[in-house]
This record gives structure tokens, C-alpha cells and sequence, in this order.
């Protein structure tokens, strides 16, 4: 193996100054509700009308002043985004079996009765946000899914709210930040409280998920956004290169890296990114990105590639290759999988349809991204009719119980393993 570009510096994972940041706003929301999000929000974006919620009227005028365009490559999208997420839905099933004469056990799939799906704002909109955790939401049969975005520098951001309508969003609130991920969760006067929080955003709204995690449920935690490209020498280098600028311009804290059995094809793709950079027009987050946290690594093999992969456990994996689909195979830890050079991890972002809420900082390790299943609850049931079998099984409780020194337990099962009338011995006599 050979490191032709290491990175320089690792992503924070958080700093005091941030959470005792985050801790600060949710105890004043908590506590002065809409007074203290009305606070924040006029310090933060210098946003205060009258309500933070959107009428219907409201929403009609916003959507009414996009182009035609814009609305259909709307629609398009999340088309594509419900479209896979019903295929999911339709594979999660019900289930009820008889596994003793009488003896019946099941469970079944039921949505949170309430969401908050937050999408990004400021200087980047995260429009297709909207179609990740709002139309994912209402495939999942989630009733109601409150969702809010921040303002850009005290405007309406018209295509972000016509997202988050068409989607579905049941109520849309004009909010950001810590602020608003307080109120979703812990709810206030104007502000009904949720279940669950869906959503990527910077990392003061990532703290606050993992701060209130436990009083509501949330997707998963989040970091700065990753790719990793494995590439042979049958790849393009030029497309390397755009692939990997692609996810750097999230910001100058995305990690990039390559991984290549292909010295040529490595150090091609290198100076197109040394080429490209100066005319991105968002190479002050890409640049800093790729400086700081940019990889590239040649190695001897394919397997020495792949096993490499895992080792890094990253949200976004394209690969570059004769035989992409050999990765479906071998690889394990990843967000998602992006397969050969019609594809791309941009695609998987705006407009393919795969959810692009994804894990990141080695969460790959044990967890998907966001899907239908996030928002629904398996719960299970069991109900026991046969005398026989209830009898059988309070002798079993009774015997495994005391093992345990669970008296309590124990008599629970030795009550239904008498016959009808019969006391147990422990009973007392009347």
C-alpha cells in the first residue's frame, strides 16, 4: 500500500463549546417555549414574524413564484424517492404464527405518531432533504410529519418549502437550528411536540439530536459528509476527480479519498483535482476539504481495496471498475453503495431516489441510513388459547424463574399451569 495523499487534520467529533451551546438553547426553549425560539431565531437569522408556521395561503404564494421547472424537477425527484420507499414498505411484513396448539406470537409494523423532518438551509438549501425524510415519512404511514427549515438571510426559501409541501409535510415551519430542533422535540405553545427527529444538518443541529436522543427517537448521528472512490485502471481519472469534488464542496470538513490499484490512474485524478479546484465555484469549501482531508492510496489488489473500504466504513462508496457489482458481494460497511460510471454519489443526493440521509464517522459499521423502516415500530403480540399449552408453559416459567430467584415470576407461571379452580401451594389458605 502506498499513500500518495494523506490527510492532515480529522473531523471533530464535537467540541464543550458546542454542547454547552446546544445545552443552553434547548433548557431556554424547554423552558420559555416560543418566546425563547423567537429569541434565537432573530440572533441567529434575524427572523421573526408574526408565526413560525406557514399558512396554506402562505405556502400557495411561495410555491406560485417558482418556475415550472423547478416544481417538476421537484416532482421528479421525489417520484423516484417514493417510488423506492413503497418498495421498501411492502417488504417489511406482519407476522403471526401458531408455534404450540393455541399458542400464537406476532408482530407487526406500526409508524410513530409523529415527525419532525429538519432541512437544512442557509447558504446551501438542502432541497432534497425534503424528499429524504418527508416522503419517506408518509410512505412509512407516519400521520403527521411536522417539518421545518431555516430562513436565507431573511427570505422565504421558496424551493425548499414547495419540497417539503409536495412531499407531504403536514405542517411547515419557517425555523433553524438548535432552536428548532428544541421545539419539534420538546414541544411548545405553538409547536406540537413530535416522536421522532429525521434530518442532516451542521454540527450545533447534530449535537442537539444527540442531546435530546432517548426523550425522542432521530435517525442517526451525523458528521460532515464522506466519499470514497475504489477505482482500477479502467476508470477515468477526470471522473474521479469531479466525484471527489463533488462531496468536498459540502464543506471544508468533508473527507475525500481514493483508493486505487492504479498508481497512473491515482496521480491523473490528482492533478484533474489540482486543475479543477480554482474554477469551483464553491472551492472554499472544497479546497479546504481536499487539503485537509483528502486521501489517496494505491494498493496492490482489488481484495486489498475492498478490505481497506471497510476499514474506513464511509457514508458514500462509489466504485470505479471492471466489474463493479463484484462490490455487492465483498463489501460491508458502507452508507451506500454508488456502482459504476453511470452512476454517482451526486445522484443518490438530488434525484435517484436511494435516501441520502446517511451514517458517517464509522456508523456504517452497524447501521443503515434513513428508510421506511426508521419510522415505523415493530411491536409484538402473543395470546395464548389452549389450556394445555398455557399449562406447559407455566411449568417451564415456573422451573426457569426460580432459577433466576424470581419468585414472582415464577408463581405468575404456576398459576396457569393448575387446572381451573386449582390454588398452588404458596397460596394462602382461607
Amino acid at each position: 500500500m502506498r499513500v500518495l495523499k494523506a490527510r492532515t487534520a480529522t473531523p471533530a467529533t464535537g467540541s464543550a463549546e458546542v454542547r454547552e451551546t446546544v445545552e443552553r438553547i434547548i433548557a431556554e426553549v424547554r423552558a420559555r417555549g416560543d418566546a425563547a425560539v423567537r429569541e434565537y431565531s432573530e440572533k441567529f437569522d434575524s427572523w421573526s414574524p408574526e408565526s413560525f408556521r406557514l399558512t396554506e395561503e402562505d405556502i400557495e404564494k411561495t410555491v406560485a413564484t417558482l418556475p415550472e421547472q423547478v416544481i417538476a424537477d421537484i416532482r421528479f425527484a421525489q417520484g423516484q424517492v417514493r417510488e423506492f420507499a413503497l418498495r421498501q414498505r411492502e417488504s417489511l411484513r406482519d407476522v403471526e404464527v401458531e408455534t404450540l396448539p393455541g399458542v400464537v406470537l406476532g408482530h407487526r409494523h406500526i409508524p410513530v405518531a409523529a415527525a419532525g423532518a429538519y432541512v437544512p438551509g442557509g447558504r446551501y438549501p438542502l432541497v432534497a432533504s425534503a424528499h429524504m425524510t418527508v416522503v419517506t415519512a408518509k410512505v412509512a404511514g407516519v400521520p403527521r410529519v411536522a417539518a421545518c427549515t431555516p430562513p436565507i438571510r431573511g427570505e422565504v426559501p421558496a424551493a425548499t418549502v414547495a419540497a417539503m409541501h409536495l412531499a407531504g409535510a403536514d405542517e411547515i415551519y419557517l425555523f433553524g437550528g438548535v432552536q428548532a430542533i428544541a421545539a419539534l422535540a420538546c414541544g411548545t405553545e405553538t409547536v406540537p411536540a413530535v416522536n421522532m427527529l429525521a434530518g442532516p444538518g451542521n454540527a450545533y443541529v447534530a449535537e442537539a439530536k444527540r442531546t435530546l436522543y432517548g426523550e425522542v427517537g432521530i435517525d442517526l448521528f451525523a458528521g460532515p459528509t464522506e466519499i470514497l472512490v475504489v477505482a482500477d485502471g479502467t476508470a477515468d481519472p477526470f471522473t474521479v476527480a469531479v466525484d471527489l469534488l463533488s462531496q468536498a464542496e459540502h464543506g471544508p470538513d468533508s473527507p475525500a479519498v481514493l483508493v486505487s490499484t492504479s498508481e497512473t490512474l491515482a496521480r491523473e485524478a490528482m492533478a484533474h483535482i489540482d486543475a479543477l479546484l480554482p474554477g469551483m465555484p464553491t472551492r472554499d469549501m472544497a479546497g479546504p476539504a481536499w487539503r485537509d482531508y483528502g486521501e489517496v492510496v494505491v494498493v496492490d489488489s482489488l481484495d486489498e481495496a475492498y478490505a481497506l473500504t471497510d476499514e474506513y466504513s464511509f457514508e458514500h462508496v462509489e466504485v470505479l471498475t471492471a466489474n463493479p457489482r463484484e462490490a455487492l458481494s465483498v463489501l460491508r460497511d458502507y452508507g451506500a453503495l454508488f456502482l459504476g460510471a453511470g452512476t454517482c454519489v451526486s445522484f443518490g443526493d438530488k434525484v435517484i431516489g436511494t435516501n441520502h440521509v446517511l451514517p458517517t464517522r464509522g456508523a456504517a459499521r452497524y447501521t443503515g441510513g434513513l428508510w421506511v423502516g426508521k419510522y415505523l415500530k415493530t411491536v409484538t403480540y402473543q395470546e395464548v388459547t389452549d389450556p394445555a399449552s398455557s399449562a406447559l408453559l407455566g411449568e417451564v416459567c415456573g422451573r426457569a424463574a426460580r432459577v433466576e430467584l424470581f419468585e414472582g415470576h415464577a408463581r405468575s407461571g404456576d398459576v396457569r399451569a393448575l387446572a381451573p379452580g386449582q390454588r398452588p401451594e404458596w397460596a394462602p389458605r382461607t
